[in-house]
């Protein structure tokens, strides 16, 4: 079997995974599937448990307290999608035997820091030093939350009308990290300018905001109906799996796509294609096309820039990208090419 970095992809998931999930409760309203975020479970009285679960991050070439932000954030932008923040955390830490007493106090505070700043309360898990443990993946983390039903975003919830919006720019997170991590190389192809830009960008990879600012939090959804959290595929890859989750086609246009200076310049120092790179921070949002210019100055109320890009069509209607004249069907890119090169990088000795 070749190597494989980054998620399952839709195969492996059907064919492994999907009907293979322990026994089958009437209580569990959604549970795994391609696109979904979240998973729900129906607690009666007009209320249910949301819940996501990730990886946890501990990235030498980042930080500690960078790579706390990304192991709370990135779980906390998929419970956004819902709609709601999250409230409660679990986190399963597996360190390495090297990681110090004193560097995991300041992790920790840190990840402490981060719940306390956006409501959650962790309330378990379990913490390890392991021998042999190198990955910068330090273990995973579930966050939940109770909420109203009739309140509940879900990916799968998009219908054939809807137009799709998306916030701040492709390839926030992919383009931030590759300027922290490999500064000196970043400053010297793509300039003081655009790294010191891309590096601020980093604390921008929360899409919590961008969720709570899209709905109405007087009641409602403002007219939106689904939301997707950008990761791995980038913004063209979540567009994608928003459609697969929620049975729909759609017309994408290219030129429509925000792609901010830094994140295309530092992309194309390392030779990637922004559109479809981890792009953690931006949100694709769902909503009715009457809703789409509230939604939009919303969020501009809160600084936060979003776009429309295009319309969810019938499914029969296909995926379509709309590149100047010419019309293709999008195909769905099931590694995408950020760890390649981020490990090629580190690989070469590039600083």
């Amino acid at each position: 079997m070749s190597e494989q970095q980054g998620k399952v992809n839709q195969q492996v998931f059907e064919t492994f995974i999907h009907h293979n999930c322990g026994r089958q409760r009437e209580e569990v309203l959604t549970g795994p599937g391609f696109g979904v975020d979240v998973s729900v479970i129906d607690l009666a009285a007009g209320m249910v448990l949301a819940l996501t679960s990730d990886p946890l991050s501990l990235i030498p070439s980042l930080g500690l307290q960078e790579s706390a932000w990304m192991s709370v954030h990135l779980m906390a932008n998929d419970m956004a999608t819902t709609g709601h923040a999250p409230m409660y955390g679990q986190f399963v830490l597996n360190l390495p035997s090297s990681f110090s007493k004193s560097d995991f106090k300041i992790y920790w505070e840190y990840i402490h820091q981060f719940c306390l700043e956006i409501g959650v309360a962790i309330t378990g898990g379990h913490t390890g030093f392991i021998e042999g443990q190198n990955s910068s993946i330090a273990g995973g983390g579930t966050l939940a939350a109770v909420l109203p039903k009739d309140r509940l975003l879900l990916s799968q919830l998009a219908t054939p009308g809807d137009v799709i919006l998306v916030t701040k720019t492709c390839a926030l997170s992919s383009s931030a990290i590759l300027a922290m991590s490999f500064p000196e190389t970043v400053r010297n192809r793509a300039g003081a300018e655009l790294y010191q830009k891309a590096c601020e960008s980093f604390y921008h990879t929360s899409s919590l905001p961008d969720a709570l600012s899209a709905v109405n939090s007087n009641g409602g959804n403002a007219g939106v109906t689904a939301m997707h959290d950008v990761t791995e595929g980038g913004v063209l890859g979540a567009i994608y799996e928003l459609c697969v989750a929620s049975g729909c086609g759609a017309v994408i246009y290219n030129d429509s796509l925000p792609v901010d200076d830094a994140p295309a310049r530092i992309c194309e120092v390392f030779d990637l294609d922004p559109r479809y790179c981890v792009g953690a921070g931006a949100m694709i949002i769902a909503c009715k096309k009457e809703s789409s210019g509230e939604v939009i100055a919303r969020l501009a109320s809160r600084n936060i820039p979003c776009v429309e890009v295009g319309e969810l069509r019938e499914k029969q209607n296909g995926i379509i990208l709309v590149e100047g004249d010419e019309k293709n069907r999008l195909t769905y890119r099931e590694a995408d090419p950020y760890w390649e090169v981020f490990y090629k990088a580190l690989k070469s000795g590039w600083k």
